[in-house]
């Protein structure tokens, strides 16, 4: 699978569980332990314009952290996951971005970070909210074989970005092995 083919694929699919979180469910806990729906929500909007003024080739300079969720959070999804993706179609994802003053990397280090971020917190949202997981085992399959080879061990464990992997049978779905993988209980 390509590289667009798996961001929009994913960020779609994402921003529609976004749409479909409903304000009853924000105080609920998710899978990811630091975060609640609510927080997960701005969490995931923050990111996303991030990584969407990243994938444009400029420099962001907004705080992830600071974004809230509201009523405009699902429409502020969409449209950093539309610039997301049109970027990375138009200028492609051979060339170096960043993520802040001093934080460069390759485009296509990115890209897999933003899928592999999406599908994991959009599973955590969809079961935080109680909405059905809609994500592909293609997806599924291509967002762990990136992450595998990309997920260094010195990221993972608390207080970092990644739990310890979390050990599934191999003939499990793929989307509870790239969950494993990434630390979550499938």
């Amino acid at each position: 699978m390509d590289d667009i083919t798996l961001l929009r694929g994913v960020l779609t699919k994402t921003a529609d569980l976004v749409d479909a979180a409903p304000e009853s469910a924000w105080d609920r806990p998710t899978p990811c332990p630091d975060y609640d729906v609510r927080t997960l929500l701005g969490h995931i909007v923050g990111w996303a314009e991030v990584f969407a003024t990243a994938a444009e080739g400029e420099v962001p300079d907004q705080d992830p952290n600071a974004a809230v969720a509201g009523p405009d959070t699902p429409s502020r999804f969409r449209a950093a996951a539309d610039r997301m993706v049109a970027a990375w179609a138009a200028q492609g994802v051979d060339r170096t971005v960043s993520l802040g003053p001093g934080r460069e990397i390759p485009g296509a280090m990115l890209v897999t970070m933003t899928a592999t971020e999406y599908l994991s917190h959009g599973w955590d949202l969809a079961t935080g909210a109680g909405l059905p997981v809609p994500y592909s085992s293609e997806e599924a399959e291509e967002a762990l074989a990136r992450i595998r080879q990309t997920l260094k061990p010195e990221f993972r464990g608390e207080g970092k970005g990644f739990g310890e992997i979390v050990p599934v049978p191999e003939d499990a779905l793929a989307l509870d092995r790239f969950l494993g993988f990434v630390g979550r209980q499938p």
